[in-house]
């Protein structure tokens, strides 16, 4: 099996079109065709149904695209771990993060990578804590932030930090910064319609398990996956938003909003935990381990 048609095959399987991949890999698009028809043949079996709309895989595809995936993913492991053996810090390193914490460290995380591995590639991606934990596992991402993880015996966490979660209202007009809004008990958070992201999602699913504690379920006003857009929605009136504060004050309109912390009746502030994530099945190379602890000095940082 030629691991270039390998790779054009995953190309276009993961982007469901051959005009699309074509120009993701920076090829003609007849060649792509021709190399993946190549693979066809050679293994006996439809790999890709084409229609009008682009390209989905059959059954025998999803299962070469599960392999594909971990056999490209390897490979790009044995090359970085030749470079290792050469003494140098080089190779592609692919991080995921939330979309709140990537908010908060996306630039400086960039500045220092940048200037420790200079011939290293880093590839930052945005997505829920849930589907950052899949990528993991099928090679896509080498280290992930995560917002309270569950427990998979493939991956490796490990506890960073706790990040308060709080209440954001559109700020009123007029109203001054000080004196701080006091804090808001779940029990009055009860009857307050929110704008919040779909599950899963880690704040979604804990906000839905403090409720059921209490014998009740959140006022849903709209279904919303993004930072930004939520906050917009909540300038706008739509409803109130659960987000970490890190996400509001990294905010472009940060004083367009009043945030409130958020308490459980005992008085315990509502906290949701970060933990950095890679996988267990795979050795780390050294730029993944040196971008990992650059990840853990700058999220105690900038959480401290």
């Amino acid at each position: 099996m030629d691991l270039r048609q390998l790779e054009y095959f995953v190309r276009v399987a993961e982007l469901g079109s051959f005009t699309r991949a074509a120009q993701a890999l920076d090829v003609a698009q007849p060649a792509l065709s021709r190399q993946v028809r190549q693979l066809e043949v050679e293994l006996r079996q439809t790999l890709l149904v084409r229609n009008g709309r682009g390209a989905l895989p059959t059954e025998a595809g999803k299962l070469l695209l599960e392999h594909g995936r971990a056999i490209l993913h390897q490979v790009r492991r044995a090359q970085e771990e030749l470079s290792r053996a050469r003494g140098g810090l080089s190779g592609r390193v692919a991080v995921g993060m939330p979309p709140s914490v990537a908010r908060m460290l996306t630039v400086p995380l960039a500045r220092a990578f940048r200037a420790q591995l200079p011939e290293a590639q880093l590839s930052i991606s945005e997505d829920f804590s849930v589907a950052l934990q899949e990528s993991l596992l099928i090679g896509h991402t080498d280290i992930a932030v995560l917002y309270n993880p569950a427990a998979v015996p493939a991956l490796e966490t490990e506890f960073l930090a706790e990040e308060p979660l709080v209440l954001v209202e559109r700020r009123p007009p007029g109203l001054q910064e000080d004196p701080p809004p006091p804090p808001i008990t779940l029990d009055e958070l009860l009857p307050l319609p929110l704008v919040i992201p779909r599950q899963p999602n880690a704040n979604r699913m804990l906000v839905e398990a403090e409720f059921a504690a209490l014998g009740a379920r959140p006022v849903i006003a709209l279904e919303v996956d993004g930072v930004a857009a939520i906050l917009d929605l909540v300038a706008d009136g739509v409803g109130h938003a659960v987000l970490s504060r890190n996400a509001v004050q990294r905010s472009i309109r940060a004083s367009a909003y009043a945030v409130r912390p958020i308490v459980r009746r005992s008085g315990e502030q509502l906290r949701i935990h970060v933990h950095t994530a890679v996988s267990a099945l795979c050795p780390v190379t050294r730029a993944q381990a040196r971008t990992l602890e650059l990840i853990r000095r700058l999220i105690l940082e900038t959480l401290a």
